[in-house]
C-alpha cells in the first residue's frame, strides 16, 4: 500500500495504479478550511430569507394554479412541481438547523420550525438526529440515516423487513417511518422527548416541535373539512409523498451509489474527515438551484456552517486540495435520469456489511430478490 493511497495491482503483463479511497488522505481538515475563501464562511440572513419568500411565493402560485385550472391534465405536473418545492423548504429548514441560514439562533428557530412544521417535520426532533449523522458521517456503528446493516443484525431481518429496506419504490417512501421508528436496529422516535436519539436536556426541544408538528396535523385535518379529503389530498397529500420521494433519493445518493465501492469505518480507521470523504456530490440539473445546491455534499459535510449559497464555490476551491479524494460527479442533462440507474443499483448490491473489521464496503445478498419471499438462512 502506498502512502498516497495507492495500491499496486499487476493485472496481467502490466502494471497499473489503482487510487485506494480507503488510505488515510494526504492532508488535513484545516487545510481544506484554508483553501475555502473568507467571504464563504459569511451568513446574511437577508439573502437566506429571500430564498424562503422565493420558495413560499412560489408554493402558493402553484397552489392557485392548481385551484383555477383543476382539471386532470393539470395536476400531475402540479404534484412534480409542488412536490420538489415542498422539499426545495425542507432544505431550507435543514440549513436553519445547521446554523448556516444566520448567526441568529432565534431565527434559525423560528424560520426552521415554520419551514419543517408545514411539511411535517419535527424541526428539533430531525435536526438532532441529522446532527448525529453529520457528526458520525462513514461510521458504521454511530452513523444515523442511512446507516449500513452489520451482517448479523441484516440476517435476523424478517423478509418484509428487507423488501421495505431494498425493493423500490418501498425505500423511497420510508421517511415518516424513520421519524416513528428510526432504522432497522435502532430504537426511538423523533417525537418523543425520551427517546434515546436525545439527551436529558434537549426534551424540552423536542416537546416544542412535536407540538408545532400537531398544531399543522391539525390544520391539515380542518383544512380537510373545508375544502374536502380529495381535493386536500391533490394539493397537499400527493406533493408530500413526491417531497419524501426526493428527500430518501437524494440523502440516500449522497452516501450510496457511486461507480466506485465506497468505504465505511469503525473504530480507531474512523475519522470526521475520512467519513467525510466518503460522501458524494451528484448533478441534478435544473433541480441544482432550486433544492439550493444540496447536491454540493462532500464540503457539506465538513463544514455544515458554509451557507448553500456559497457551496459551489467552497467546492471549487477544496477540489485542488482533495485530488483524488473528491469524485467528479457526473455531467446531468436537465432531467438528472442517470442517478435513476446509480439508485436502482445499489439498492440491489448494498445490503450490509461485514461483522468484521475496520474498513468495509457493502456486500450483496444474492438470495434478497428471488421469489420465494423465504427468510435467509
Amino acid at each position: 500500500m502506498g502512502s498516497l493511497g495507492v495500491e499496486f495491482i499487476p493485472p496481467n503483463e502490466n502494471l497499473e495504479l489503482k487510487f485506494d479511497s480507503s488510505a488515510l488522505p494526504p492532508f488535513k481538515l484545516s487545510e481544506i478550511r484554508a483553501a475555502i475563501p473568507k467571504h464563504c464562511w459569511i451568513k446574511n440572513p437577508w439573502k437566506s430569507l429571500s430564498y424562503v419568500l422565493r420558495d413560499v411565493v412560489i408554493v402558493f402560485a402553484l397552489v392557485t394554479m392548481a385551484i383555477y385550472f383543476d382539471n386532470w391534465k393539470f395536476w400531475p405536473i402540479y404534484w412534480v412541481l409542488q412536490g420538489t418545492m415542498f422539499w426545495a423548504i425542507f432544505v431550507l429548514g435543514h440549513d436553519c438547523g445547521h446554523g448556516s441560514f444566520s448567526d441568529s439562533a432565534l431565527l434559525n428557530s423560528v424560520v426552521g420550525h415554520i419551514l419543517h412544521s408545514f411539511i411535517l417535520v419535527p424541526y428539533h426532533g430531525w435536526r438532532i438526529s441529522h446532527k448525529t449523522h453529520r457528526q458520525n458521517h462513514g461510521n458504521v456503528e454511530a452513523d444515523e440515516s442511512w446507516v449500513p446493516m452489520p451482517e448479523k443484525l441484516y440476517k435476523e431481518l424478517d423478509y418484509a423487513t428487507k423488501l421495505l429496506r431494498f425493493k423500490i419504490p418501498f425505500p423511497l417512501i420510508a421517511y415518516p417511518l424513520y421519524l416513528m421508528r428510526r432504522s432497522p436496529g435502532k430504537k426511538g422516535s423523533h417525537f418523543n422527548p425520551y427517546s434515546d436519539l436525545f439527551q436529558e436536556n434537549e426534551r424540552k426541544f423536542i416537546v416544542t416541535s412535536t407540538l408545532c408538528w400537531t398544531l399543522m396535523v391539525a390544520l391539515l385535518f380542518y383544512l380537510s373539512t373545508v375544502v374536502g379529503f380529495l381535493q386536500l389530498l391533490k394539493l397537499y397529500g400527493i406533493p408530500y409523498m413526491i417531497f419524501v420521494m426526493w428527500l430518501d433519493s437524494v440523502t440516500y445518493l449522497h452516501h450510496h451509489g457511486h461507480e466506485e465501492k465506497l468505504p465505511w469505518y469503525r473504530g480507531k480507521e474512523w475519522s470526521y474527515l475520512r467519513g467525510g470523504l466518503t460522501t458524494v456530490d451528484r448533478g441534478y440539473g435544473v433541480f441544482n438551484n432550486i433544492h439550493h445546491d444540496i447536491d454540493t455534499h462532500v464540503i457539506h459535510h465538513l463544514f455544515p456552517q458554509i451557507p448553500h449559497y456559497h457551496l459551489v464555490e467552497a467546492t471549487k476551491a477544496a477540489k485542488p486540495v482533495f485530488g483524488k479524494y473528491y469524485r467528479e460527479p457526473k455531467k446531468s442533462g436537465a432531467i438528472p435520469f442517470h442517478l435513476v440507474e446509480n439508485l436502482v443499483k445499489s439498492m440491489k448490491k448494498d445490503h450490509y456489511v461485514s461483522d468484521n473489521g475496520d474498513i468495509v464496503y457493502y456486500q450483496t445478498d444474492p438470495k434478497l430478490f428471488n421469489d420465494s419471499g423465504k427468510k435467509d438462512k
